[in-house]
């Protein structure tokens, strides 16, 4: 048969045998108790959010690998701001409010799928889901710190290692 793949979304920390991943995994013969356990380890950090993974299964001697990816910015958004989700009318009313610190951090997570060629390209790009969220920036509109970014404000957070 060979190898086959299958893609879903769990909840980090939190797969479990059951759908979606049991009866797509199930005909493969692969050991789900360590495919989950595996998922689960590899998605711990992403607890309370749903992360995508992909799980290739090698039929013929039922070995796996999981790849797991990275939840949208927007949930990673409100996951810093210890929110379910983000306000309706985002010119009139705040979702909440998320550092500098963490909007760097979610770029860094971010920055291979969103195509920046550079952290601050990045940080820009996480900032302006910040807008269209309703999720001010220490206090401030999103707008405002693109360009402290742009004029150069925040290079000590944003030096490339």
């Amino acid at each position: 048969m060979g190898k086959v793949t299958i893609e879903a979304l769990v909840e980090g920390g939190k797969a479990t045998a059951g759908p979606p991943i049991g009866p797509a995994l199930g005909p493969t013969g692969v050991n789900l108790y360590q495919v989950v356990q595996k998922i689960n380890e590899l998605t711990a950090k992403f607890r309370g959010l749903k992360v995508p993974v992909k799980i290739t299964v090698n039929t013929d001697d039922k070995s796996f690998e999981v790849e797991v990816g990275v939840p949208p910015v927007s949930a990673l958004i409100l996951s810093k701001i210890g929110k379910e989700r983000a306000t309706g009318s985002p010119k009139k009313e705040v979702t909440g409010d998320i550092s500098i610190k963490d909007i760097v951090e979610i770029a860094k997570m971010k920055r291979v799928q969103l195509s920046a060629k550079t952290l601050a390209g990045a940080v820009r790009t996480i900032l302006g889901t910040c807008v269209s969220m309703g999720v001010t920036v220490e206090g401030k509109d999103p707008r405002e710190v693109q360009k402290e970014v742009l004029e150069g404000k925040y290079s000590d957070l944003l030096s490339e290692e």
